[in-house]
């Protein structure tokens, strides 16, 4: 059982290119068979599926480098499906005018976006002209379901590199009164031998989530022992202190983003589970308004504080899916996550 402070725990089950018609039916499919095998009611898995193809319609005709999320969301109460969608579109102008049902523009998500809206549980998007949108839907078993909220103040997203199907990077999170807790693994290597060294982290993370960044990574790096190893990373944000505390092992980037500046925080040379000299922690100055974000290397650290996303209302998730198309460049296993303390 979970630390409810660990919840929600988020799956993701396949990134799909939504490039061709037959990419917007393989989508719907993989939506609607993650509703049934989490026990959605028939009709219920029917809406998602309905919503799906709405995204994907709208990604094939007005998009470039369309693509397709879909992960599900485990919380104290029920699972959801949650999808995110991106594109390196035009982008859209006037967001309140694409939600209205009938509506198309010159940017992606048009017509449809009313539908996606009334079908799922919460639905939020942003977009940038020139850059491209990003939308994401949640789904409960019930269309009536007040969401959990559990990820208002964190998300992450993972992709495997090309021809894998699972990814060897992952995350974790805790949530504790004026207290967020952030950790990335990246499993070395890629395939199912980096993706269980980054289970393992995980695991070892969920077990003991509050201790001080440095005593955490020191045991990550022990457990990890015995396995392909991998760079780990822990911060500790404080939003009563306005600070966060990080500590980082190999080759994970942390930033702090605020008042319009990107400060970076560092990591000392090694490998969790197989190489560590030092491990020590840095203390870093948290603005009021700032995000914290940690990334694996595949994202190249080459994106600034106008990456497209608002961080001023923008969700954690959607931060994370700018960032991911924007950086994501690299053939390689990716993971992204943010915090955003109030």
């Amino acid at each position: 059982m979970s630390d409810p402070s660990c919840l929600p725990v988020v799956e993701d089950v396949a990134w799909l290119p939504v490039e061709e018609p037959a990419h917007v039916g393989r989508a719907r499919r993989v939506a609607t068979a993650l509703a049934e095998q989490l026990g959605f009611p028939a009709a219920r898995a029917a809406e998602v599926g309905l919503a799906v193809t709405e995204v994907g319609t709208n990604l094939h005709k007005h998009a470039r480098q369309g693509a397709v999320l879909v992960r599900s969301v485990r919380g104290e109460r029920d699972a959801a499906v949650e999808v995110v969608a991106l594109d390196r579109g035009p982008g859209i102008g006037d967001l309140a005018l694409a939600r209205e049902d009938g509506q198309s523009t010159t940017g992606t998500l048009g017509l449809g976006l009313g539908a996606v809206a009334r079908l799922s549980n919460t639905c939020s998007m942003t977009s940038r002209p020139g850059l491209g949108t990003a939308l994401v839907a949640r789904f409960e078993q019930s269309a009536r379901s007040a969401p959990e909220r559990g990820d208002a103040l964190a998300a992450g997203l993972t992709r495997p590199i090309g021809g894998e199907s699972v990814c060897g990077d992952a995350y974790a999170v805790c949530r504790l009164p004026d207290r967020l807790v952030l950790m990335v693994c990246d499993g070395s290597g890629h395939g199912l031998l980096a993706a269980a060294a980054s289970a393992a982290a995980v695991r070892e993370f969920r077990s003991r989530p509050t201790a001080p960044p440095e005593e955490t990574v020191a045991r990550l790096h022990a457990v990890l022992r015995g396995t392909r190893g991998g760079a780990v990373a822990v911060a500790d944000v404080d939003s009563a202190a306005r600070t966060v505390r990080f500590a980082g092992l190999g080759n994970i980037a942390g930033a702090v983003l605020g008042q319009g500046r990107k400060q970076g925080m560092i990591s000392v040379p090694g490998v969790a589970g197989h190489q560590a000299r030092t491990i020590r922690a840095f203390d870093y100055a948290l603005p009021e308004g700032a995000v914290v974000v940690l990334h694996s290397d595949g994202l190249t650290e080459r994106w600034g504080v106008d990456h497209g996303s608002d961080l001023a209302v923008d969700a954690p998730v959607l931060i994370a899916a700018t960032l991911l198309r924007e950086a994501g460049v690299r053939n390689d296993d990716a993971c992204v996550l943010v915090g955003k303390p109030t």
